[in-house]
């Protein structure tokens, strides 16, 4: 046995010490050729320091191998030195035959300081360079995989799979690609790809997005099998649950779903849209009672998010709870956070506790955001009418009478103005 193969099997078998004898014998007495392939070996096991040592050795031998100034550049980056992995690569030169290997060391090199546009100008001068080579074309597919630019993937994924490319590196390829697709849009596309994947094969990320495109395809029991096997598999994938109840939703299993998104919400207690989700279900089921916990639970967690805001102003306005409804809402207007609706809902509110300031007030704020909507038009022509602004009340009823031109009623009143000469 060689130095370099008895090093090996001493820390195959634990014997650090003996290893480290074996390695300080294989530096003098191994060929050179053994040495490179005992520093390829180390670098897989992480002795980075170990391996590097190898490479410096054999460059200070071979200084035209920049083979060897590429793997130290890769140690230089594993160890955080990037002043050094940039040294080591600014020394080979585009004629070089490990320029491309260089551009792809770069590459990555920059992702991890996420100087995105640099790694892939790097990326895309190596593919000119050698657009056949699979490494290459796996680097640009996993790139643009990582950034999301998922159309761009699917590119490189497809035609390396024509190539007979299946697996690289561990990773599997139509996998993949039917994430890749899958997270374009192309849902169609996606589910050939990720059910051509044996069931145990299949990620925890590709059963979600299978699962997911199914959804997509308004195919929600499938979606249910899937996300049920994920779930039993690993109870703490967060993503899952909000899907999983939008599924059972579409089937009209609401009490499933209500109990899906508690379930998830055990997982992800700081989820403020899950808290919203579940007390839209908990409103299907008229548990208002559930769903203002859940409602004020999301606003404790995310006071700014205004669809959260808007879905309890809703529910108290439904409940005749206006004072809540005006104490809830007056407190966004305050900082010049708001939504239309918050408008229309304060001048319901107002109107109702004859507040008829405030209502005339958040009646006129609101109509521009909803002169051409039937539903708020009606009790605004009333408030309009009563409070006493004619000019306000005409306008009000022909964009209404445009909407609905048989309400007698509406055609009536707006004849009176008329003959009034309004």
């Amino acid at each position: 046995m060689t130095y370099s193969e008895k090093m090996l099997a001493a820390l195959s078998n634990g014997q650090l010490e003996n290893a480290n004898k074996h390695y300080a014998w294989a530096l003098r007495k191994d060929d050179d050729e053994t040495l490179y392939s005992l520093a390829e070996e180390l670098y897989g096991l992480g002795f980075l320091k170990q391996s590097a040592r190898i490479y410096k050795k054999l460059l200070a031998k071979y200084p035209d191998e920049d083979d060897l100034r590429t793997s130290l550049a890769d140690i230089a980056i594993d160890e955080d030195d990037t002043d050094l992995a940039l040294n080591y690569l600014s020394e080979v030169k585009p004629e070089s035959s490990a320029y491309v290997q260089a551009l792809l060391v770069e590459a990555d090199l920059y992702q991890t300081q996420e100087l995105f546009e640099v790694s892939e100008q790097k990326l895309v001068e190596a593919y000119q360079i050698d657009p056949d080579e699979p490494v290459v074309e796996f680097a640009l597919a996993e790139f643009y995989f990582l950034i999301r630019n998922y159309a761009k993937a699917v590119r490189f994924y497809l035609d390396l799979i024509k190539k007979g490319q299946l697996e690289i590196s561990k990773v599997n390829l139509v996998e993949r690609l039917g994430v890749s697709y899958a997270e374009s849009g192309h849902f169609e596309q996606a589910v050939g790809y990720l059910e051509q994947i044996k069931p145990a094969k299949l990620t925890p990320d590709s059963q979600f997005e299978l699962g997911f495109t199914y959804l997509q395809l308004d195919e929600p029991r499938k979606a249910i099998d899937i996300f049920n096997k994920l779930r039993e598999q690993d109870s703490q994938y967060a993503t899952l649950y909000p899907y999983l109840a939008e599924a059972q939703e579409k089937l009209n299993e609401l009490d499933h779903a209500l109990m899906t998104l508690q379930e998830g919400l055990a997982v992800d207690q700081y989820n403020e849209k899950l808290y919203l989700q579940t007390a839209r279900i908990a409103l299907k089921l008229d548990d208002q009672d559930l769903a203002e916990k859940y409602l004020r639970e999301g606003l404790s967690i995310d006071p700014d998010n205004l669809t959260t805001v808007l879905e309890l102003s809703n529910l108290l306005v439904k409940q005749e709870r206006y004072q809540d409804n005006i104490d809830l809402l007056d407190q966004y207007l305050q900082i010049n956070e708001f939504d239309p609706q918050f408008y229309w809902n304060l001048a319901i509110s107002n109107d109702h506790l004859d507040q008829v300031k405030a209502a005339k007030d958040n009646y006129l704020a609101a109509y521009p955001f909803f002169e051409h909507n039937e539903d708020f038009l009606k009790p605004a022509i009333y408030f309009f009418r009563e409070a006493g602004m004619p000019e306000q009340t005409v306008a009000a009823l022909r964009n209404y009478l445009a909407i609905e031109p048989d309400d007698g009623e509406m055609v009536a009143m707006l004849e009176d103005f008329e003959d009034q000469g309004y």
